[in-house]
């Protein structure tokens, strides 16, 4: 024994998968992405990522990338991206609707699947917040292409999330003016009157009742929007599991440091793929 390791526990070390190759992309339509990957050839099972509203693809406090990384330590690839009007994508934010935040997403999981290093019978998908209802909705137009699915703090009824976290007035405004400026609190953007008339267009629950892959919600034990997760278990599919970070907010603290839960997320999420994917582990 040399440092406190066996010539065992070196060799198991030696056999962990190496970080890869951290690619930009820019992908149809204007999206750009971030590729990465273990080291190696591959072919890898990869994940596909979507940010919440107002967001991008590193998401708050990095943890989007920080959780591609673990994936990628882990023998899992990941696609991670910014859609139209968001982060460096093309695109005018006020033209968003749901319909094109789908299309995105089928736009990135075509690219994906595509790739040399990705084993395309081992996709899965994941989603943050309002990113969620992308993942979901994915997973149910694709069930046969993605393996297994995992939302963080996941909205559970688009219209009724809007109307809580923008008010009424909100509403009203893009219905009257056709256009309305938001502060997020973190950011100002504008929403035109077909991103509010997009949101009664479309039903998560039936979504999800249409994919019966492997699912997991987290969400922080302070999360309003924990109160979906009893009507997203019953919705999902024989392999469901409901993950509650104790202490954790809508983001997990990750905006404060010194209290992030965020180790806590990606550990658990990185757990769910390789369970569920495969990996190397």
């Amino acid at each position: 024994m040399r440092n406190g390791f066996s010539a065992g526990a070196i060799l198991a070390l030696m056999a962990l998968p190496a970080h890869g190759e951290v690619l930009p992309l820019s992908l149809d339509r204007g999206i750009a992405a971030t590729f990465e990957s273990p080291a190696g050839g591959g072919p890898f099972p990869a994940v596909l990522m979507f940010h919440g509203l107002g967001s991008s693809r590193d998401e708050v406090g990095i943890i989007f990338a920080d959780t591609a990384r673990a994936l990628a330590m882990d023998g899992i690839a990941s696609l991670r991206i910014d859609f139209r009007g968001f982060g460096k994508s093309d695109g005018d934010t006020g033209a968003f609707t749901l319909e094109r935040q789908n299309e995105d997403a089928a736009i990135a999981l075509q690219a994906l699947a595509a790739m040399d290093k990705v084993d395309a019978g081992h996709i899965g998908v994941m989603g943050f917040s309002f990113g969620a209802g992308a993942a979901i909705e994915l997973a149910a137009a694709q069930p046969v292409a993605i393996k297994s699915l995992v939302v963080w703090a996941p909205v559970g009824n688009y219209h009724d999330d809007m109307l809580d976290s923008l008010g009424q007035r909100a509403f009203d405004l893009a219905a009257r003016d056709g256009v309305v400026g938001l502060d997020l609190g973190w950011r100002t953007m504008a929403l035109k009157r077909g991103f509010f008339d997009s949101l009664d267009r479309h039903d998560l629950l039936a979504a999800l009742r249409a994919y019966d892959g492997p699912f997991m919600a987290v969400n922080g034990s302070d999360d309003p929007y924990r109160k979906y997760t009893p009507a997203l278990m019953e919705a999902a599919g024989a392999d469901k599991r409901a993950v509650v970070i104790e202490g954790g907010d809508h983001v997990f603290h990750v905006y404060t440091p010194s209290r992030s839960l965020a180790p806590k997320v990606i550990e658990a999420t990185v757990e769910r793929f390789r369970n569920t994917l495969g990996g190397t582990r």
